[in-house]
């Protein structure tokens, strides 16, 4: 999406121009040097048009990365639940092997 600071400055610089070079061919200084500045003006605010433009572009790039790592880390963060889900029933499998062979070693003695 291109700007309207843009569009509206590049028409402004044309018609600077324009002007201009129309003051200097029927030798009215007063019309060549309105026609500079308002080149100047065009220029001016064309290059504000592509700034916005620019930070726009980067803040759209910076959305959409913040987007996938916030994507990526709620994918991390299931499958490492799902995982946790699966640990807890060996991790007692096992404490309860461990409880019941340390049993057995206590009521020997």
């Amino acid at each position: 999406m291109v700007d309207t600071d843009r569009i509206t400055g590049a028409a402004r610089e044309l018609g600077g121009t324009v002007q201009g070079m129309v003051g200097d061919v029927v030798g009215s200084d007063r019309d060549a040097v309105a026609g500079r500045i308002r080149e100047a003006e065009g220029t001016a605010q064309n290059l504000y048009g592509q700034a916005k433009d620019a930070v726009r572009h980067a803040a759209d790039e910076v959305s959409d990365h913040a987007a996938d790592a916030y994507d990526q880390g709620r994918r991390y963060a299931w499958e490492g639940h799902q995982k946790s889900v699966a640990w807890p029933h060996a991790s007692l499998v096992v404490a309860g092997l461990v409880g019941f062979g340390l049993g057995l070693l206590i009521s020997k003695f």
